[in-house]
Order: C-alpha cells, then sequence, then structure tokens
C-alpha cells in the first residue's frame, strides 16, 4: 500500500495516476488518500495502516513531517522540505513511532525537468510566488539551473518581497513567474496570486504548480497578455514516477540520519 497525506486532498490526481498505473502494469498494490485534518493524526495514520510501504506528502505537511524522520536525503535536506517517505524498517521509529522513516524530495527534480525546455539564455531572474514547502524545492531547483529565485510573500520576512511591492520594473525584470501557492486550485477556482497582471508579456514564462484546474486563473490572466504558460501536471506526473523509483529501489539517494541533520 502507499498513501498521499496532506489536507485537504479532494484535488489531488496522485491516486487516480498510481492505481492506473497498477492496473495496467499488473501490479497487486493500491494508493490511497488520505487526508490529515491535523498533523497530530500522523502517528495514528502509521499504526492504522501497517501494509504502508512508502507515502507521498503534500500541503500542509512537507516540513511538519522532517520532526518523524529517521533519516533524510541530501537534497531534501538541503531544501529543508520532504514530499516522499519510505518506509525504512518495522523498527521502533523516532518519537515511538511503529516504523522507521526515510525522507525524499522529487518535487525539485522534477520541477527542473519539467521547466528547463521552456527557459531561454536571458532568463537569470524569477519571481517564487509563495514561501512554502513546494517553494523550498522550486528555488532550489532554479539555483541549479542559474536562475536566481526572488521570494514574494504575503507576510515578508528577510529576503523576501511582498505582493505590494511588485511593479513594473519588478515584472519585467523577472522574465519567470512561478506559482507554489494552492491560490486557484479546485474548488476556489476563481482565486489568483494579487500580481500586476497588465506588466505581463510575450516575453514572460507563467509557470503553475497547480494542476487542478488544466488552466489556473493565473495561467489564464497571464495567457491573455501573452506569456508563455504550463500547469504542473507533468511535474506531478514526473515527481510521482519519483516516488515510486525510491519506494521500489530503482532510485537510491543517499541519506544521512537526522540526529546529525
Amino acid at each position: 500500500m502507499y498513501a498521499l497525506i496532506g489536507y485537504p486532498l479532494g484535488h489531488s490526481f496522485s491516486a487516480d495516476f498510481f492505481n492506473s498505473k497498477f492496473a495496467r502494469e499488473g501490479i497487486d498494490d493500491e494508493y490511497r488518500l488520505c487526508p490529515l485534518k491535523s498533523f497530530a493524526e500522523f502517528p495514528d495514520f502509521l499504526e492504522r495502516n501497517p501494509r504502508l510501504e512508502g507515502f507521498n506528502v503534500t500541503i500542509p505537511y512537507k516540513v511538519d513531517v522532517i520532526d518523524t524522520l529517521d533519516f533524510i536525503s541530501e537534497e531534501a535536506h538541503g531544501i529543508n522540505a520532504v514530499n516522499v517517505v519510505k518506509i525504512f524498517d518495522r523498527a521502533r521509529g523516532r518519537a515511538g513511532l511503529p516504523c522507521r522513516l526515510a525522507g525524499y524530495n522529487t518535487d525539485a527534480p522534477a520541477f527542473l525537468e519539467s521547466l528547463k525546455p521552456m527557459l531561454r539564455d536571458d532568463i537569470d531572474r524569477g519571481l517564487v510566488l509563495g514561501t512554502g514547502g513546494a517553494s523550498k524545492a522550486v528555488v532550489y531547483a532554479l539555483r541549479k539551473l542559474g536562475v536566481e529565485p526572488q521570494l514574494v510573500s504575503r507576510s515578508p520576512e528577510d529576503g523576501e518581497i511582498g505582493y505590494d511591492a511588485l511593479d513594473r520594473e519588478s515584472i519585467q525584470s523577472h522574465l519567470l513567474i512561478i506559482n507554489t501557492t494552492p491560490l486557484g486550485m479546485s474548488p476556489k477556482v476563481d482565486t489568483a496570486p494579487p500580481l500586476p497582471y497588465q506588466y505581463i508579456g510575450s516575453d514572460h514564462i507563467c509557470f503553475d504548480l497547480v494542476y487542478n484546474p488544466e488552466v489556473t486563473k493565473f495561467m489564464s490572466l497571464c495567457r491573455s497578455r501573452g506569456a508563455v504558460v504550463k500547469n504542473g501536471l507533468e511535474m506531478l506526473h514526473l515527481q510521482a514516477l519519483k516516488s515510486w523509483e525510491i519506494w521500489n529501489g530503482i532510485s537510491r539517494p543517499s541519506l544521512r540520519p537526522l540526529p546529525e541533520y
């Protein structure tokens, strides 16, 4: 058994993706959506699912889950966010959990692979909307590509700017804009990040990590200004396949014990 934890999960395509893969390839496994209203429910989730081999983590628990891990990959350590967990073994784990856990991040390599074909040589700076777990993976991937990220937040901290600071110069000097917030995600499809969209033009690339609906309000507003747009569906598929490779030992990212973290 495999699963997705987070809250809410009504928007997720993960169960359909994996269960279709299992049926198509004759794999006798199942993938479930397991919404946790609070991360305090996490130990009980592990206790109630003894067949669990691994699980994905989505909003809002990509950072919270780190404190429950026994091991973390170098990439997840660098990003400080985890979206894939593998049951390492059934020995008693950290904080009295019924198993020991290893955490990974496949968001960053999946985003990098999905974005890279769209990039041009003149793009060296990008606006990253949001500061949650997904944005951490995006920032990590952008720096690997040589693109300097500028984080945009509703409550900016050091090194970040607020949405009210975005003007013609900041939009036109950042030809890459990535939405890592849940704004626009089903069922709240009428929401979008509060940008001065009038300054977006045909030189912009606007990437939305949201994948349901297929065209978000953010994407629609950017496309109406001539921008190239893309949603997060390909990234979802890529990170899911990379998760499967980790769970089944096809991919073996190096791990470090969490006490050293």
